[in-house]
């Protein structure tokens, strides 16, 4: 596939997007891969690249090997996903502190039109495409409710934090910041975050070092993780497309309950920058919501975010045509 500066530019800011989603606990980068259009290449490419990349590198020469295993592409995307949990993530953070109302309803908005996005696409609708699209649903849901815990900062524990985060990332529907939280290391993930901005903004070499050796850990769990899990993908969506759009859509119809705006905060947790934020929540509604409920502004923002997906949806069937 030939593509130009402008094609890798779009690729880069939908990396923008993704990463901007994994930060959020309760949203899915995988999602925005989906409704943007690159789910299935991303899949495909992380599947194909492995060792014979180097085999291919001494007989044909790099940049045939490097257009072969599409790696334009993957550089592009995660160009974009890097750049965004560095700068944009700090703009998420402060939504969800400060407006988390609009924020959550505008998530709300984009999965809920993302659900019937993806469940159109099903051809056929089999016994086996509904009890997959249930399973996936409930599954998803207990996920959302599940009690995040606390547990050591082992290198060992960083590996599999990696290793099942980085699943939860690819996979719409399940956010990979929220099972970090339930794992209780989404804070330690953002200590580190945070260290190595400042080991590189001080030019602090003891800090940076100590942010990359534990960042270098997390890469070795999701780099495995990330293989796996694109293989399994991968031959879902060659040979059960139906089944694997099911489970897709389940997860995301389960997901809804994370991003339901109006919340009743049952216990809070300290971040890494001493504040007391919300820990574990209750959808409630917005009756019973303690504080200007802004319904208004709510239903704004979820209008807002379902025409983004019905847009996106027209201009790539137009492309397409």
């Amino acid at each position: 596939m030939r593509r130009s500066l402008k094609d890798y530019l779009i690729i880069s800011l939908k990396g923008l997007a993704m990463g901007a989603a994994d930060v959020v606990p309760g949203v899915s980068g995988g999602t925005i891969a989906f409704i943007s259009g690159i789910y299935q290449e991303l899949i495909e490419t992380i599947n194909n690249l492995d060792f014979s990349f180097f085999s291919s590198w001494k007989k044909d020469g790099f940049l045939a090997s490097w257009k072969k295993y599409n790696l334009s592409f993957l550089t592009a995307l995660f160009t974009g996903i890097a750049i965004s949990i560095l700068s944009l993530a700090k703009l998420i953070k402060w939504l969800m502190h400060n407006e988390p109302l609009l924020l959550w309803a505008f998530f709300f908005g984009l999965v809920l039109a993302s659900i019937f996005y993806i469940a159109k696409q099903i051809t056929r609708w089999k016994l086996v495409v509904i009890i997959a699209i249930i399973i996936s649903a409930i599954l998803s849901y207990l996920i959302t409710i599940a009690e995040p815990f606390s547990s050591p900062e082992s290198h060992w524990y960083l590996i599999f934090c990696g290793f099942i985060a980085i699943i939860a990332m690819i996979l719409p529907g399940v956010s990979g910041a929220f099972i970090l939280l339930i794992l209780g290391a989404y804070q330690t993930f953002i200590d580190i975050l945070n260290q190595l901005r400042n080991g590189l903004l001080q030019f602090d070499f003891d800090i940076l070092w100590q942010a990359i050796s534990k960042l270098l850990l997390i890469a070795i769990g999701a780099i495995t993780g990330l293989k796996i899990f694109s293989k399994v993908l991968n031959w879902m969506f060659l040979n059960h497309k139906n089944t694997t759009l099911a489970i897709l859509t389940g997860f995301m119809i389960g997901s809804l309950n994370k991003l339901w705006p109006w919340k009743k905060v049952l216990s809070w947790r300290t971040n890494s920058e001493g504040v007391e934020i919300p820990f574990i929540e209750k959808s409630i509604l917005p009756t019973q919501f303690e504080g200007d409920s802004k319904i208004i502004w709510v239903l704004a923002f979820t209008t807002i975010g379902f025409l983004i997906i019905l847009i996106l949806e027209r201009l790539s069937t137009k492309k397409a045509n």
